[in-house]
């Protein structure tokens, strides 16, 4: 088993043992499970994908990107954002999305830094949206209602 502990600079996310714990890295992703070679990477806007046992029920998250540190079973990750999955508002989440992209649109003038903000912006709330969108369908949820959050104790 890893030791897999998630955290932001508001709170610690998620802190106990899994399986096996697949992350988006600058590159492509990484899969860790236990007894992996030692890890260091900077996390990318995606999906986070954990199992508690092998071939079990994935947990998903939604990271903004952040920091990826694996080793000797100990998995740390320092992350700018993160939400599970059934914690996000799709219809919120897709407001926000657009919103930002209205954003990037209406500012024609930008600066190099005020772009990446705002691409990085635009980033964050479509992969909200996407993993929203993927965890409510491999839970068979409908995808149109917020109100069907399942318990993550699964």
């Amino acid at each position: 088993m890893i030791k897999f502990k998630i955290v932001t600079p508001e709170r610690i996310v998620i802190e106990e043992e899994v399986y096996q714990a697949t992350l988006p890295v600058l590159g492509g992703e990484v899969t860790i499970l236990p007894n992996h070679v030692p890890y260091i990477g900077a996390l990318q806007a995606g999906e986070i994908i954990l199992r508690k046992v092998a071939g079990g029920d994935e947990v998903s998250l939604a990271t903004s990107g952040g920091f990826v540190e694996f080793h000797d079973n100990t998995l740390s990750i320092l992350a700018d954002t993160v939400e599970r999955a059934e914690e996000i508002d799709l219809a919120r989440a897709e407001e926000a999305r657009l919103r930002a992209e209205a954003l990037k649109k209406e500012r024609l003038t930008m600066d190099d830094e005020e772009y990446a903000r705002t691409a990085a912006l635009v980033e964050k709330e479509l992969t909200r949206v996407k993993v929203a969108r993927r965890h409510r369908s491999r839970h068979g949820l409908s995808i149109g209602n917020p109100g069907d959050r399942p318990t993550l104790g699964q």
